[in-house]
């Protein structure tokens, strides 16, 4: 696909249609990675993404438990 360098005021860029925005699934920002002679877009994971359902099957696999005690024995509570 082709598309065209735009003025945005004093810088340039891409314009994306709204086919592309919807399959990659893009919102206000992308994350960029220049590799070798290539510019890499992605859209930007939200922090914590999937957690919930990684940390329901580390509870299920039993490697969810503590490996420090949560209190030592030298701790003094009044």
């Amino acid at each position: 696909m082709e598309t065209s360098i735009i003025k945005i005021g004093n810088s340039r860029g891409l314009r994306l249609n709204k086919l592309i925005l919807e399959k990659y699934q893009f919102q206000d920002k992308v994350e960029l990675e220049l590799k070798d002679d290539h510019i890499v877009i992605r859209p930007v994971q939200k922090p914590r993404q999937n957690w919930e359902a990684a940390f329901q099957e580390m509870h299920e696999a039993g490697d969810d438990e503590l490996l420090i005690d949560d209190m030592f024995e030298d701790d003094i509570w009044d």
